[in-house]
């Protein structure tokens, strides 16, 4: 069997092997992963109907996994068997699952329904033994604002993102980061605006029939706030597949569907110049406009030229006063 082919990287001329070129990639996958988690407190994943985030979420929650971290999982839109789908054994067997899906109001009464609600079990992910960093997955925030008010939902986020020391105890935690699952068309402006003041990092899907782009905002402390694009893919074990993009002339519109309309269709004037009225308009000389004869006629004038004066005869009825310009008004 041929050798696959090898490229030649940049001016060195070094030769790149296969397992080069796919370590730059699970590289490059690991830091748009770890750019995402590593101001910890309050993720922003919003998504939409067209781009659904819970399979970036998965995602996080994969390689927070593999790094060793501490993964909660509040579930409240899906199962906990459909949120699990997809994860090998290893990874789901590290996860520490809060289901509040099955039965969110205690309605059956068999126990099994986390003490205190949706509230009480956001308050319980407060007291942890181990200090180490943290991952607290939240599907969804949408499913919580229907749930709770906006601001005690904002105050216990505060709370959750913002922990300098275990509840009861004085071993500080590491790093806690709460990925919130949000879907933007669900709500108003108000609690948009709210939950987006609270998050170090927003991450909103869009991109086009092929491609998902993740517009990336990092809210850095004392530090301005950057954005950043990037073109991926998700694949089916939650791996990130990170891509160049589409070109610009693919990419969407804002109204792709909209037909384009000439605004001088329907006016009762002609805006558009034939060629020869173009030609006669290039042609004309402005009244403002000095060719250099003109200046040269003004500015020196030939001896053989006849010079201009204005002789002014005062009238009878001119007024010489000028601190009083206006006694001729007097009564």
């Amino acid at each position: 069997m041929d050798a696959p082919p090898l490229q030649l990287d940049g001016a060195e001329q070094r030769v790149v092997t296969p397992s080069e070129r796919v370590g730059e990639g699970t590289r490059r996958v690991l830091e748009m992963l770890e750019s995402i988690l590593a101001s910890g407190g309050l993720v922003l994943l919003r998504d939409s109907v067209e781009w659904e985030g819970r399979s970036l979420l998965k995602a996080l929650i994969k390689k927070s996994v593999l790094c060793g971290e501490q993964v909660h999982i509040l579930g409240c839109e899906v199962s906990e068997e459909e949120f699990r789908e997809g994860f090998d054994v290893s990874i789901n067997s590290q996860l520490v699952y809060h289901d509040l899906f099955r039965d969110p109001l205690n309605w059956s009464k068999t126990g099994e329904a986390l003490p205190g609600g949706a509230l009480g079990a956001l308050k319980a992910m407060y007291r942890r033994p181990d200090p180490g960093p943290v991952i607290i997955a939240l599907d969804s925030l949408s499913w919580l604002l229907l749930h709770l008010p906006c601001t005690t939902l904002c105050q216990t986020l505060h709370t959750l993102s913002h922990q300098d020391t275990c509840s009861g105890d004085t071993s500080p935690v590491a790093r806690v980061c709460v990925l919130g699952l949000l879907h933007e068309e669900l709500h108003g402006p108000g609690p948009m605006g709210a939950l987006s003041s609270l998050a170090q990092t927003e991450v909103t899907l869009s991109g086009t029939a092929s491609q998902t782009s993740a517009h990336i905002l990092y809210r850095r402390p004392r530090q301005r706030p950057t954005h950043k694009i990037q073109w991926f893919s998700i694949l089916p074990d939650f791996s990130v597949d990170l891509q160049g993009g589409p070109p610009l002339e693919s990419q969407p519109h804002p109204h792709p569907d909209t037909p384009l309309v000439d605004p001088t269709t329907h006016l009762t004037f002609n805006l558009h110049l034939s060629k020869k009225e173009k030609e006669a308009k290039d042609s004309l000389t402005l009244p403002f406009q000095f060719s250099s004869e003109k200046q040269q006629a003004l500015l020196c004038p030939g001896s053989g030229q006849a010079t201009s004066h204005i002789f002014y005869e005062p009238d009878a009825y001119d007024d010489p006063d000028q601190e009083d310009p206006d006694d001729d008004l007097d009564i």
